[in-house]
């Protein structure tokens, strides 16, 4: 009886390993994904500022004169570049404008936003921004 067992999982085995080394070999479909890794310096990343500090924001102009606020940051999926988000004009919420820069248009100066050349009225011209829902 027992060595009719051993043979019958003998047999099992011998069949099994059969199948698996004649089975075509499986390759995952669609394209192939890889990941850019780059190196970052942590103490230079340091010295940046987060987007929860910069969103809400006064923006300024060289006179000190206040033209908007930062309501938003925006990154598109093409440009890999943030924008700006400004809320220009309006009092409590209402009559407010959106309107968008490049972020690499803001300057820091003193902890502060500024957007050299700016003025309300500038700002006030732009094409309005709209946000998708």
């Amino acid at each position: 009886m027992e060595n009719a067992m051993n043979r019958a999982f003998n047999v099992t085995l011998a069949a099994t390993l059969a199948a698996c080394l004649s089975a075509p070999a499986v390759f995952a479909q669609g394209k192939p994904q890889t990941v850019s890794i780059m190196k970052v310096d942590p103490q230079s990343l340091a010295t940046g500022y987060r987007t929860s500090k910069v969103v809400g924001s006064t923006v300024v102009n060289e006179a000190n004169e206040t033209v908007g606020t930062i309501d938003d940051l925006i990154v598109t999926p093409n440009e890999k570049v943030p924008f700006a988000v400004l809320s220009v004009g309006g009092f409590l919420g209402m009559g407010t404008k959106y309107v968008v820069v490049p972020y690499s248009s803001l300057q820091v100066s003193n902890n502060r936003m500024v957007l050299p050349g700016a003025t309300k009225d500038m700002l006030k011209s732009l094409p309005d921004f709209k946000y998708n829902s």
